[in-house]
C-alpha cells in the first residue's frame, strides 16, 4: 500500500473539496489517461486494487503511472466505544481527488487494450470517471 515515510503532523482536520483541480489535469506521461469527474477521497487500498487490475489485464505490457498519492491521514474509533473522549487515532492514508484530476496512465500498448484495463481501474473506484486520449497519440 502506498503511504508517505512521514509527515508533519498525526492527525490532520477533514477539510472540504471544492472547485476542478488545477493540477494534474492533463495527461503528461502516457497516452491514454483515467480522469476523475467528481470529488471523493481514494484510500490506498482502491489505488492499490485499481493498479493490479490495470496490470493483470495488459499482462506487464507497457507502462503505468499512477498520477496521486495518498498523503492525508483518516482516523477511527475502535468498535464498542462510546462518544467523545477525543479524536480516534490513524487508521490509514487518502488522496482527495477534485473533478479533472488524472488518476493513471498508460503507454505502450494498444488504444482497445489501455481502454479495457481502465475500465477495470475504474470499477474498482468509489468516484465516476472519463477514459481520455492524448491528442495525436494513436
Amino acid at each position: 500500500m502506498l503511504s508517505p515515510s512521514r509527515t508533519k503532523f498525526r492527525k490532520r482536520q477533514k477539510g472540504r473539496l471544492k472547485g476542478p483541480a488545477v493540477k494534474g489535469s492533463n495527461i503528461a506521461f502516457g497516452d491514454i489517461g483515467l480522469k476523475a469527474m467528481e470529488h471523493g477521497k481514494l484510500t490506498s487500498q482502491q489505488i492499490e486494487a485499481a493498479r493490479i487490475a490495470m496490470m493483470r489485464h495488459i499482462k506487464r505490457g507497457g507502462k503505468v503511472w499512477i498520477r496521486i498519492f495518498p498523503d492525508q491521514s483518516y482516523t477511527s474509533k475502535p468498535l464498542e466505544v462510546r462518544m467523545g473522549s477525543g479524536k480516534g487515532s490513524p487508521a490509514g492514508w487518502y488522496a482527495p481527488v477534485k473533478p479533472g484530476r488524472i488518476l493513471y496512465e498508460i503507454k505502450g500498448v494498444s488504444l482497445d487494450l489501455a481502454k479495457r484495463a481502465l475500465t477495470l481501474a475504474a470499477h474498482k473506484l468509489p468516484v465516476r470517471t472519463n477514459i481520455v486520449v492524448k491528442e495525436g497519440a494513436f
